[in-house]
């Protein structure tokens, strides 16, 4: 299906999800409306995919936040049902999901870049939560953001609404991988091969493993991931296939079952 404000495509064996709103990708409720569209038509077809990258169109940025003109009072419930339905989405999904941010990822920009499992950034980022300056707080940032950094940093970043660049980003944590502008795509590439050339089924079991310890207690946790490796993981094509390979002394050929 071809979209008004988004690109996407299959490759390698990851699905891409462009947006598409040059200059600054702001994402308004009918960009949001073909990105929750685009991530049902991932969900359907996950047994075909190893991975989803969201991404964006130029340089300047990933994207600058929501459109200020929706969180108008006729605007902003349903602007906010269907920014929240992206996470919907992408929570539903399985396999692992990567954002590429180039530039600017701003208020709900972040959030998405937040949201998913990965991050590769370019070394022009700027990213943060800039809504209390417009005297709103992140509903989605403060669900997520003290999950994935420290919850003092994440409390100076939600209320005091400041931008940060790579490098500080890349240390707290906040993204996986710092890449050059100029070998952007090159670099991206290289680490989402790391992905594309495992099992599908096995990467499927793994992120269903890590959500179903998330927030445990230790016993609780193991028990679960104990259940997820002997029901799930072990009874798969793939995980036979791997250790046979490996046994043989020979390349798996994975079937992604």
């Amino acid at each position: 299906m071809s979209y008004q404000f988004l690109k996407t495509c299959d490759a390698d064996g990851a699905a891409w999800i462009s947006i598409n709103r040059p200059p600054l990708n702001v994402l308004d409720i009918a960009t949001m409306e073909e990105l929750n569209d685009a991530l049902a038509k991932v969900k359907g077809r996950e047994s075909e995919l190893r991975a989803l990258v969201i991404t964006a169109e130029g340089d300047k940025a990933f994207s600058a936040g929501v459109e200020v003109a929706d969180h108008t009072p006729d605007k902003v419930d349903r602007m906010i049902e269907v920014f929240h339905q992206i996470f919907h989405h992408l929570d539903g999904l399985e396999i692992p999901t990567i954002a590429a941010v180039k530039g600017a990822a701003l208020g709900g920009g972040c959030e998405v870049a937040l949201f998913c499992d990965m991050v590769v950034a370019a070394d022009n980022l700027k990213i943060g939560q800039p809504e209390m300056k417009l005297g709103v707080f992140p509903p989605l940032a403060v669900v997520m953001l003290p999950r994935v950094i420290p919850e003092k940093k994440a409390f100076e970043l939600l209320c005091g609404g400041e931008i940060i660049r790579a490098p500080e980003a890349q240390a707290l944590g906040l993204v996986n991988k710092v890449v050059p502008l100029a070998s952007f795509a090159e670099e991206l590439g290289k680490f989402l091969a790391v992905f594309t050339g495992l099992s599908g089924a096995s990467l499927r079991s793994a992120k269903r493993a890590i959500r179903a310890a998330r927030g445990l207690p230790f016993a609780q946790a193991l028990g679960r991931v104990e259940r997820l490796y002997l029901d799930d993981l072990m009874k798969t094509e793939d995980a036979r296939e791997g250790l046979s390979a490996f046994l043989e002394k020979r390349p798996p050929v994975w079937r992604n079952q």
